[in-house]
């Protein structure tokens, strides 16, 4: 029955979810990325949470523009920690390869005008090098650069870039802890 179910979710996959979305790690090193799918198919396709993402993503986490956004596709995992926000109406946010965002991670390019609340400022792009860590309630404000290797404590608020890389931040808001050799 499993191998049935299996080859079902293959077969109808590339008619929900774009292909190029469909390959990688996670599809073609296991089978985790086609259990994302089989969960996504129903969620995102059927209910419609997520509707108009073209890969599998978490039901519980909200994606504002998925052409704003930029990852590698054997980094589909960042999209399956659930209660995600990634807010980017009309700037970008780019995931460098090998990222790790976890749980309840807010990444937010643009914000209010603090003179008119009914309307927001100028979107800033959001850039993480590669293999950053972001930590579980971490939130990333507008404009924010972290460079490669930077790991966001836990709970930490970004108010500002750290580009040099290699590094541990945390606190709100979040400053160097220490470098990583």
């Amino acid at each position: 029955m499993k191998n049935i179910l299996f080859f079902f979710v293959k077969l109808m996959a590339p008619v929900f979810f774009k292909k190029e979305y469909l390959k990688g790690k996670y599809f073609e090193d296991s089978k985790i990325g086609w259990r994302w799918v089989a969960h996504s198919l129903f969620k995102q396709k059927i209910l419609g949470f997520n509707k108009s993402i073209p890969w599998p993503m978490n039901h519980t986490s909200t994606l504002s523009n998925w052409r704003n956004i930029d990852f590698h596709v054997d980094d589909l995992n960042n999209f399956q920690s659930p209660g995600c926000y990634f807010q980017n109406f009309s700037a970008k946010i780019i995931l460098g390869k090998g990222c790790y965002i976890a749980p309840n991670v807010g990444l937010i390019t643009t914000n209010h005008d603090l003179n008119d609340l009914d309307k927001h400022l100028e979107g800033k792009d959001i850039v993480l090098g590669k293999k950053c860590w972001i930590g579980m309630n971490a939130v990333l404000l507008p404009g924010v650069h972290l460079g490669d290797h930077t790991v966001v404590g836990a709970g930490s608020v970004v108010t500002k870039s750290f580009p040099q890389g290699r590094l541990v931040i945390a606190g709100n808001p979040a400053k160097i802890i220490k470098s990583i050799e």
